[in-house]
């Protein structure tokens, strides 16, 4: 599955992408000629996932400078395309960065695509250390190849279950407003051929009541020093149920998405998205017309409900400042930070 691809001449420059509003119905490849097209396919959800963002953004850069165009406004422009998914910002700030010092910039986005794939690999193999012989696995969104490098975050994990023959089910949260639980890590499930099954958003507490989840696997789009972790709406509901019923929460992301700065939750902008996405369904009204919305993309799960945090460098099993600022110099810094 060609989910991101970098296109030379004659094909490009250009950026192909699998666009992700057309899944599962088909398979639609997205090639993107500039910047203005990047940042369109990453503010319409055709990528998506804070890893993969971070990879596109990148190529974003690089792909102004092989056009010839003004690159740190491009790099402006695709940084702030959604503020939620720090991997964005700092996939075309390094790229930027590269490009200032006389770098290449096309190379360094090879690199951040690189090191993502390389991290999904470690992140499956520390996290299936958590996973229990016939795990029942909940997930909500989509953590696979489709929002990360490799097998991506948290799907990851659980494709590394299936593998091991450690994995019963895959319980597939729908993911309201847009589905990408039902539509796109279903898509991903089926192609990797695991037991899985979709239920609505609102059945997962009754599942936690039967007994059902042995382990909840979530990624992340930014995680805070104090380890209150910002994901797709609706994980912090399940960490909630999670804590309630004694089920481990696990946090899958790389160390790009471990943002230092954020000293807590509330430091974390959190994008608010079109109300449409919630008054209608399949383009078709689902509610009165000019109803009021609250559309958060994301929600902030606090670090006291996170059991462990898995990254490319090991599991983190005891969620605090602490643990987190240990990780130092170890992790990406931003431009504001001296870089």
């Amino acid at each position: 599955m060609d989910v991101l691809r970098w296109c030379e001449p004659p094909e490009g420059p250009a950026l192909a992408l699998l666009d992700q509003t057309r899944l599962p119905r088909e398979e639609v490849v997205l090639v993107c000629r500039d910047v203005p097209a990047v940042v369109a396919a990453i503010k319409s959800l055709a990528v998506r996932g804070a890893p993969l963002l971070g990879i596109a953004g990148g190529y974003g850069v690089a792909l102004a400078a092989a056009l010839g165009q003004d690159v740190p406004a491009a790099a402006r422009v695709l940084a702030g395309a959604r503020p939620t998914a720090v991997n964005l910002a700092r996939g075309a700030e390094r790229v930027l960065q590269a490009y200032e010092e006389g770098r290449s910039a096309l190379s360094e986005a090879h690199a951040i695509a690189a090191e993502e794939a390389e991290a999904s690999a470690l992140m499956a193999a520390h996290g299936l250390t958590l996973v229990p012989e016939g795990g029942r696995i909940l997930t909500h969104c989509n953590t696979g190849a489709l929002a990360a490098g490799g097998d991506g975050t948290a799907l990851a994990v659980v494709v590394a279950a299936h593998r091991a023959g450690r994995l019963k089910m895959l319980w597939v949260d729908e993911t309201r407003p847009l589905l990408q639980g039902a539509r796109l890590t279903a898509y991903e499930a089926g192609r990797h051929g695991l037991p899985y099954t979709v239920l609505p958003d609102g059945a997962a507490a009754s599942l936690f009541a039967a007994g059902e989840v042995d382990l909840v696997v979530v990624g992340a789009d930014r995680i805070a020093r104090d380890g209150s972790v910002a994901n797709k709406v609706g994980t912090y509901s399940l960490a909630v149920l999670a804590h309630h019923h004694g089920v481990p929460f696990v946090v899958v992301a790389p160390t790009s998405t471990v943002d230092l700065e954020a000293r807590s939750g509330s430091d974390i902008p959190i994008e608010q998205r079109d109300p449409v996405e919630v008054t209608t369904i399949a383009g078709q009204p689902a509610a009165p017309l000019g109803s009021p919305v609250y559309n958060p993309a994301f929600d902030v799960t606090p670090g006291d409900l996170v059991n462990a945090i898995v990254t490319e460098r090991g599991v983190i099993a005891q969620v605090n400042e602490g643990s987190l600022a240990a990780l130092g110099d170890r992790l990406p810094k931003r431009d504001d930070e001296g870089s």
